[in-house]
């Protein structure tokens, strides 16, 4: 017996003696029953979806729930060797990429440890910094952060959301930034959008949503988004209607204004996939109107910039892997359109007009790489990158022949790079002084085959001292939809996991965008397998290369990339020794009920289709939990704040698994409060969290700290 369980189970009498196993809470199970298309569905924790902020037996559940999992959690001794060396690695100088506005310039800064990064503003590239917002200041346990922030076009003005408890609601407040006065108006029930100023910085353009009913900020769904524009100095109620659609209350807008000022370009969205609408205005004329530029909601389109009366997109329109096309407002229709940048074998992943030239960044393999292209789409300069990374956070205009981005790779913490566009070489602007030296670590790309034969490419990190002739503890991660690509980058959670002498690898799945449209297509709806089939895959192929071993193999994701591993765990529990889904998607049957849920049937389906609903039947993790399987060691962390995936999701996948585990390892959840789905979690918590999931990988996976 572990004489470590036996003690924490004396002192906290939690541990069941006879089978050594936890003594999980009871969850009271309802007679519901649901009927999809001819096939009845239990549903026996459906009370868990309730709001746990208003129903008290869900929230006496979090808590007893919470209770078990805590004592669990401090019972393992490599918890507290853990957090000295997430705090260590965190603890580093680190930066935003600078946005310029008028001669003044705006980033942000943590100076290591803060719970929140401050927004800084100087003179100049050469001025002095000076704090201009410090959201440390606004809550003491570090809980409401800065969100998104826009400077006026000449830096007068700041617009800035404000983000409390990780929810994805903001408030936006404007600044005047040289008294750093905060004006009156406030604006609320923003979600999703960001702001577009007028060039004579009187006010700008966002979207809405109307004020939800008393009680459901968190769980209703997100409908009739409107257009407004706000004039600075006065009240939301007197902002200005610029576009509804009341036959569509499911379509969604976000306004942009060129860089000259002269169009109002509204993206219209209805989904998670990249297909869009797109309206624009010429703002220089009084009596002008929205109209389309694009109808029908058949490919992405991405502004790029503008020329004079031309609007340049990134598009995959004909293209799945991105092109560029210029459109002539007098001539829009689509046999006028002129190819700039014709569709490569690489991702096109973004095009910006800087500098009055085209900055062009490529997917290759999951690897960046970046070049610079005149307006007729010639090559002018292929741009040096310092390694396989990933770029990103691209700023810039096209008046400045100055740009910035940032470049990181999973050893590298983000760097700031200042680009000229001229001639095309870059020079880092600010860099981190590393609390490690990142040439102790090895990153290499390989490639695995699936079930079905498709080439997948992962990323495996590990430190170069490692003695790759035994097995260790590994670390698998994989997210595999949304047409997201997970390339290269920093992250130290996931370095304090290599620096404790543990192998992480990443895997690029299906249903992302690493290899285009096509690629995330064949991850979607009815061929969703295929992203579950690429996880297992890849953890078979480290198990079969002598990486790791089926006793020492551990899974993680998040959002997405935790419904990943509540499927595969269920699909192959014997292939996995922990399993760690994040704030996941675990009932696929009702999941566009909530929040912003309805958005994700573009990837997912939806159970109202005959078909639909028996693929995602098949493997929603809620659903197929099995009682009196042998269950890897589970531990499921969600937050009670997150009105993306609603934290009913992980309590109802939980107290199935309670149920079902036939095995002697733990199934547990770890629920946080004044949390949400992760953007603006302070750093306080992030040190918390990943002590305890990396504690828990570790005792379950063997490794020796």
């Amino acid at each position: 017996m572990n004489f470590k369980m036996i003690r924490t189970s004396l002192f906290m009498s939690l541990i069941s003696m006879n089978a050594m196993a936890l003594d999980y809470p009871d969850t009271r199970v309802v007679d519901q029953v649901d009927n999809y298309h001819g096939t009845n569905v239990s549903d026996p924790y459906r009370w868990l979806e309730n709001d746990v902020r208003e129903t008290p037996e869900v929230a006496d559940w979090v808590a007893r729930q919470n209770q078990v999992t805590d004592a669990y959690l401090e019972s393992l001794d490599e918890r507290e060797k853990i957090r000295p060396l997430l705090t260590k690695l965190l603890d580093y100088e680190r930066f935003g990429v600078p946005v310029k506005a008028g001669e003044q310039y705006f980033f942000t800064r943590n100076d290591g440890l803060q719970n929140q990064a401050v927004l800084y503003v100087q003179q100049g590239l050469e001025g002095e910094a000076k704090v201009l917002i410090d959201p440390n200041e606004w809550a003491k346990d570090g809980t409401v952060a800065l969100a998104e922030w826009v400077p006026s076009p000449d830096g007068r003005y700041l617009a800035y959301g404000i983000q409390d408890g990780g929810s994805d609601w903001r408030q936006w407040r404007v600044m005047e930034v040289a008294t750093g006065k905060i004006l009156e108006e406030k604006l609320e029930w923003l979600k999703f959008t960001s702001v577009a100023w007028l060039p004579d910085e009187s006010g700008f353009f966002y979207s809405r949503y109307p004020q939800p009913e008393e009680g459901e900020a968190f769980q209703s769904l997100n409908l009739n988004m409107k257009v407004y524009f706000h004039k600075v100095g006065t009240e939301q109620a007197a902002d200005t209607l610029v576009h509804e659609d009341t036959d569509n209350p499911d379509w969604g807008y976000a306004a942009e204004v060129t860089d000259d000022g002269r169009f109002l370009v509204v993206t219209v969205w209805l989904g998670t996939d990249d297909r869009y609408q797109i309206l624009y205005r010429d703002l220089k004329q009084a009596d002008s109107k929205l109209e389309y530029l694009v109808k029908g909601f058949n490919s992405g389109y991405f502004l790029a910039g503008s020329q004079g009366d031309t609007l340049y997109f990134r598009t995959t329109h004909k293209a799945p892997r991105s092109r560029v096309v210029a459109i002539d407002t007098n001539k829009p229709q689509a046999e006028h359109w002129r190819e700039i940048i014709p569709q490569s074998e690489n991702v096109m992943q973004v095009a910006a007009m800087m500098g009055g030239q085209l900055l062009v960044e490529y997917l290759e393999d999951a690897k960046s790489t970046l070049q610079i292209n005149d307006l007729n789409g010639k090559l002018l300069h292929q741009v040096a990158l310092p390694g396989v990374g990933s770029v990103g956070g691209f700023s810039g205009s096209k008046k400045s022949d100055v740009a910035f981005f940032g470049f990181s790779s999973f050893n590298r913490p983000g760097t700031i790079y200042r680009l000229n566009i001229g001639d095309g070489q870059a020079k880092v602007f600010k860099a981190p002084k590393l609390p490690f030296d990142p040439d102790r670590y090895v990153v290499k790309q390989v490639f695995y085959h699936s079930k079905d034969g498709t080439r997948v490419p992962m990323f495996i990190t590990h430190r170069k001292d490692l003695d790759l002739s035994k097995t260790h503890s590994t670390l698998l991660y994989g997210y595999g939809g949304f047409n997201i690509s997970l390339a290269p980058g920093y992250s130290a959670t996931r370095m304090a996991w290599v620096e404790l002498g543990g192998i992480y690898a990443v895997a690029n799945l299906r249903g992302g965008g690493e290899y285009g449209e096509a690629w995330h297509k064949a991850g979607t709806k009815l061929q969703k397998q295929n992203v579950f089939d690429d996880f297992i895959a890849a953890g078979e192929y480290l198990v079969e290369e002598g990486f790791t071993s089926a006793q020492q193999l551990a899974i993680f994701g998040g959002s997405n990339g935790g419904l990943l591993v509540g499927a595969v765990t269920n699909q192959r529990p014997d292939l996995f020794a922990a399993a760690v889904p994040a704030v996941g998607v675990m009932d696929m049957l009702r999941f566009q009920n909530f929040t912003a849920g309805r958005f994700w049937t573009d990837d997912y389906g939806s159970s109202e289709n005959a078909d639909e609903f028996k693929a995602l039947y098949a493997y929603s993790p809620y659903h197929n939990v099995k009682k009196g399987t042998d269950y890897p060691a589970v531990l499921v962390t969600t937050a009670d704040f997150d009105d993306r995936v609603v934290p009913g999701h992980s309590f109802k996948y939980i107290a199935a698994l309670q149920q079902a585990q036939a095995g002697k390892e733990p199934v547990l959840i770890r629920i946080e409060t004044r949390a949400g789905h992760g953007a603006g979690k302070p750093t306080d918590k992030v040190i918390e969290e990943y002590s305890d999931v990396w504690a828990f990988i570790a005792e379950h996976t063997g490794l020796k700290l």
